[in-house]
């Protein structure tokens, strides 16, 4: 499916962002040699079982350009229409994400998570929105921006992002969406910020799940995304749809079903926080425990514990999500082992 043309690109989101779109990890043969690709299979099924409306297609996990290529076309082709993607537009260079959006397009992906490479250090404000600026016009696909702590560019705004410079870019035309993640640990930031783009034509996403009641409340948010909701199994989705529908209570009680599972995820993605690194080996295997293939992942990743794998699981055992401790060796196996 080809993009929209860039004119209707906005309303066009309008349209079919609604929902909730979490992340897949690609996975790999047993000897990390090429992708497992009846695992990414499974992945994608699994996902579409759960009800997201989509998946991120994480590039933050070993690949070559041309095996994230290959990682877009097999999900594109199982999802046959059923379900949205996100490439993240993550790379080395701004070339690079340039590159690999046009492919991306070419094969039907939905839009991609656009974020900064590592050595993207920018001075100004200027910088930050001619680079923006720069990708966009190079790419029919849509833009769903990347707004983040781990950018590092407090130093340009204390909100950590420059705010007008994010309202100047409401505009441009392949720009549908912004995931703002400043807020995690001081809300205000993305009160602030939603504030000033409500009624803009973006839409507005805080990939804290938690924080989905009170924004669907006060800025009728409709999509929401991404991270690796699919730990909770289908609770998000289910919780968000009940959110939109305005069955409040029938929300509230799911909210509140997967506190322990919630914490047992913050607890560990606050101790990770100071390295500005995403643990995608921890993401695989709390992907694992609610049905995902999980399997090994190439370096540059960081080692996964056995500790780090007990308090996954028993935040799940204690929200009633699984009903057992699982054999975590079989984790590493994956369920398509390939």
């Amino acid at each position: 499916m080809a993009p929209p043309a860039r004119t209707e690109a906005k309303a066009w989101a309008r349209e079919v962002y609604q929902g909730v779109c979490n992340v897949i990890i690609p996975s790999y043969a047993a000897d990390l040699r090429s992708l497992n690709e009846a695992a990414i299979r499974h992945d994608v099924r699994r996902n579409i079982e759960l009800g997201f409306w989509g998946a991120l297609l994480v590039s933050e996990a070993g690949t070559t350009h041309d095996e994230m290529r290959r990682f877009m076309e097999i999900a594109v082709d199982e999802a046959a229409g059923r379900h949205r993607f996100l490439l993240q537009g993550v790379f080395d260079t701004a070339d690079d994400i340039i590159s690999l959006c046009r492919d991306a397009a070419a094969i039907g992906v939905d839009g991609t998570l656009l974020g900064h490479p590592n050595s993207f250090y920018p001075t100004t404000a200027t910088a930050v929105e001619d680079y923006t600026r720069h990708v966009c016009e190079s790419t029919n696909l849509p833009v769903v921006l990347f707004v983040v702590a781990h950018s590092n560019m407090a130093r340009l705004d204390p909100r950590g992002y420059p705010q007008e410079v994010l309202e100047r870019l409401a505009d441009v035309d392949t720009i549908v969406a912004v995931k703002y993640e400043l807020g995690r640990n001081q809300t205000m930031r993305t009160y602030d910020c939603f504030r000033r783009l409500e009624g803009s034509p973006i839409l507005l996403a805080d990939p804290m799940e938690y924080n989905a009641p009170m924004w669907v409340d006060i800025f009728d948010v409709q999509w929401m995304g991404t991270s690796n909701y699919e730990y909770y199994g289908d609770r998000t989705p289910r919780m968000f749809a009940a959110l939109r529908a305005g069955k409040n209570d029938e929300a509230m009680q799911l909210f509140w079903e997967i506190q322990p599972a919630r914490e047992a995820r913050s607890r560990e993605m606050a101790a990770l926080s100071a390295a500005n690194w995403v643990h995608r080996y921890l993401w695989k295997y709390q992907a694992w425990l609610a049905g995902y293939n999980g399997g090994p992942l190439r370096q540059p990743s960081p080692k996964l514990s056995d500790g780090q794998m007990k308090r996954a699981a028993a935040g799940l055992l204690a929200a009633g999500i699984i009903d057992e401790e699982p054999d975590s060796a079989a984790f590493f196996v994956g369920r398509n082992p390939g």
